[in-house]
Order: structure tokens, then C-alpha cells, then sequence
């Protein structure tokens, strides 16, 4: 059992960690992480629950449309309101960067505690395969959303709801994309990986953007 729960739990905090330690000007508050970081687990039981719901109903006779809408939307569209109603408007969320301190910190504590379900579920041997791709794609849908919460953030007018926009909607599809991948095709490893080196390179891409313009502000 403790090392279920170790197997589920690091690659979750050694992400977060990556990507809160690259905060280099003005590090947020470690319990406002850890508590959006709760919030994030706390979404996974009323989340399984509709999806369960959902499959036994048989409400989507397409499996795209489930993927898309049971778990793409659901998933990331709860992470997001979650993010947005509980840290948006938050005093601490005051650079660019913080969105995505904080977006991978709700997103992780959702991928951390399903993973660990997983793991009683099917067995230890899956965690080294679980890291790589579930719990690694939750956090860098979480920097995508982030990123694009705190341009809308300081952003003004009409740009910033574009970008509120874009910043639920992009995970959304990115998501959806990652499961189609997973769900329907034979050789899925052959597109996945492809995938999760774009995903990873446009997430980090995204991350050095908001400290450059972190820098860019305390500069002028």
C-alpha cells in the first residue's frame, strides 16, 4: 500500500516542484499551491462519477464524442473553474508566470490522486508508464491553461476574454486529441510519442515565454 501511494504521488510532486522552483522572481505562497493542488484531487470523485454515469447510460453512441466531451471537456473545463473561481482573482496572482504555477498545481492534484486509484486498481507495475504519460500530460495541460490565464489576466478589453477563452479551450482539445490517440488507434505509441514531444515542447515553450515577460516588466 505505501508504496501504491509513493508510486502515485512522485511524479506529481516532481513535476509540480519543476515547475514552482522555476519561479525565479517571487515564489508563491507554498500553502495557496498546496491548496489549489487539493482542489485539483478533490475534483476526481464528482468527475469519475458523471463519466460512470455517462458509459452506463450509454449517452454517447460515438467514442470520439465521449472523448471529447466525458473526458476532454469534463476534466479540463472543472480544472479550469476551479482555477479561474479560486485563484484568478487572488492578490497573489500578480505576474504572468503565476498562472501556471498554479494551473499545474490544480492540474496535478486531479492527475496525483487518480493515479493512485489506478495503481490500487491495476498494480504498482504501471506506474513508471502512468508518470510518463497521464500525470506528465495533466501538468502540461495545466501550463497551457495557466499560461494563457494570466495573459488574460493582464491583458486588457476584448483581449482579455479571447485569451480567458483560449485558456480552457486549448487543454480541452489537447486533451481530447491525447485520448483519441490512446483510444483508436492500434500503433498508438507511434503517434503518442510525437505528440507528447510537441506537447512538451510548446508547454515549456509557453513557461519561458511568462518568465520573459516577468523580466521584461521588472525591467521597465
Amino acid at each position: 500500500m505505501i508504496a501504491i501511494i509513493s508510486a502515485g504521488i512522485a511524479p506529481g510532486l516532481a513535476l509540480l516542484s519543476y515547475f514552482y522552483l522555476r519561479d525565479q522572481y517571487e515564489s508563491e505562497p507554498v500553502i495557496l499551491v498546496l491548496r489549489s493542488f487539493i482542489f485539483g484531487a478533490l475534483l476526481v470523485f464528482p468527475i469519475m462519477f458523471i463519466q460512470y454515469v455517462l458509459e452506463v447510460e450509454g449517452v454517447f453512441t460515438s467514442e470520439t464524442l465521449y472523448t471529447f466531451v466525458a473526458v476532454g471537456f469534463l476534466e479540463e473545463f472543472f480544472k479550469w473553474f476551479v482555477l479561474f473561481f479560486t485563484i484568478y482573482q487572488h492578490v497573489e496572482f500578480n505576474e504572468h508566470y503565476d498562472g501556471i504555477v498554479y494551473g499545474v498545481a490544480v492540474s496535478l492534484g486531479f492527475a496525483t490522486l487518480e493515479n493512485i486509484l489506478y495503481l490500487f486498481a491495476n498494480g504498482v507495475e504501471y506506474a513508471l508508464g502512468r508518470a510518463i504519460l497521464p500525470v506528465s500530460s495533466h501538468a502540461l495541460f495545466g501550463v497551457i491553461m495557466g499560461y494563457y490565464l494570466g495573459k488574460g489576466k493582464f491583458s486588457e478589453g476584448s483581449n482579455r476574454k479571447k485569451w480567458i477563452l483560449v485558456s480552457w479551450s486549448v487543454p480541452i482539445l489537447l486533451h481530447s486529441v491525447y485520448d483519441t490517440i490512446l483510444l483508436s488507434y492500434m500503433n498508438w505509441k507511434y503517434i503518442m510519442v510525437p505528440f507528447m514531444l510537441l506537447l512538451w515542447w510548446f508547454a515549456l515553450r509557453k513557461a519561458k515565454k511568462a518568465r520573459v515577460k516577468i523580466l521584461d516588466s521588472r525591467l521597465s
